[in-house]
């Protein structure tokens, strides 16, 4: 029997943790491109183990910015914020302490983090909160899909869980690092997106693809070097600014992640028209690869953020 997708990421996820290999820079210290250098790395190998390795280095950056409680070595943590319409978590006061009820969905690494920054609603607000995970109730039928199989993206139960509150009533949205931390997912966009146009070029190196499939390929080389450029430049002004007092963090993160999306989206379709069925249906790496990517780019809210991104422009008065 087949071993579940989960388990097999479970384990490199752990591996990457133990190995030091997401003990990253953090944003804004100077070596942003490192940083999102290696979350491009790891989507590239895996869209999965690059959400998991994202989020836990996003958790290690949001603790240090809002003084939450410092990782301990060898835990895996996780950021579960998704705050879409249906069941959510709720936060009430307990003495000296705060236990969560309810539900939360898009875990990713639901039965694989040891620890948790997680989102809920509390009667000063919305706040942050860091917990533990051995007593919460992952749902394994809640994600049936086949994209992002392996990145553990559950629906998980909160019975009363005591939680550690990290940063005041909505610091975890009014910080910085929020837009920051934006602008990394879509690190892992690029990433994901050059795995997949890999299989073109390499194509390409073996064999005549013809005319139509090259100019395929020309499209694809444009469009990813004008995302790396975009990434690079990003993260330059953040390590020029990292505390944001200019207050571009918002529209910079809004800017990189629709074109990465764009980008990727086009990556997508390009490789496909180019080489056809044949990876897709042959090529075990390749069809997991486009699946992940697809769920993983609507992270990217399509029109609404777009709309976003235009009243920022119009508030701005932009000319370009």
């Amino acid at each position: 029997m087949r071993e579940p997708d989960w388990q097999r990421t479970a384990r490199a996820f752990a591996a990457a943790v133990d190995s030091g290999r997401l003990d990253l820079p953090l944003p804004g210290t100077g070596a942003t491109r490192q940083r999102w250098a290696a979350f491009a790395d790891l989507a590239g190998e895996d869209l999965s183990l690059a959400r998991l390795g994202e989020g836990h280095a996003d958790a290690v950056a949001i603790l240090a910015e809002l003084g939450g409680p410092r990782p301990e070595p060898g835990s895996r943590w996780g950021v579960w914020a998704a705050n879409p319409p249906g069941p959510n978590v709720t936060a009430t006061r307990q003495e000296n302490t705060w236990l969560l009820h309810g539900a939360k969905q898009y875990c990713s690494g639901a039965r694989i983090c040891t620890h948790a920054l997680v989102t809920a609603t509390a009667d000063d607000g919305a706040r942050l909160f860091a917990v533990a995970t051995e007593r919460l109730e992952p749902n394994p039928a809640s994600w049936p899909a086949t994209g992002m199989a392996g990145s553990d993206t559950l629906d998980v139960g909160f019975p009363g869980i005591e939680a550690v509150a990290v940063g005041p009533p909505s610091g975890y949205t009014h910080r910085p690092g929020f837009s920051h931390g934006g602008v990394g997912v879509a690190a892992c966009w690029y990433g994901g997106a050059r795995g997949v146009a890999r299989t073109l070029l390499g194509a390409a190196a073996k064999r005549d693809i013809g005319p139509h499939a090259l100019a395929h390929l020309g499209a694809v080389d444009l469009g990813l070097r004008t995302a790396r450029a975009a990434l690079d430049q990003a993260a330059d002004e953040i390590d020029a600014d990292p505390a944001d007092r200019r207050g571009d963090g918002p529209l910079r993160a809004m800017r990189v992640r629709a074109l990465t999306e764009a980008v990727a989206a086009d990556v997508l379709v390009r490789t496909g028209r180019a080489l056809g069925a044949g990876p897709l249906g042959h090529d075990e790496a390749h069809s997991r690869a486009v699946a992940d990517l697809t769920v993983y780019l609507r992270q990217h809210h399509a029109e609404r953020d777009l709309e976003r991104l235009g009243e920022l422009v119009a508030e701005g008065g932009d000319s370009w």
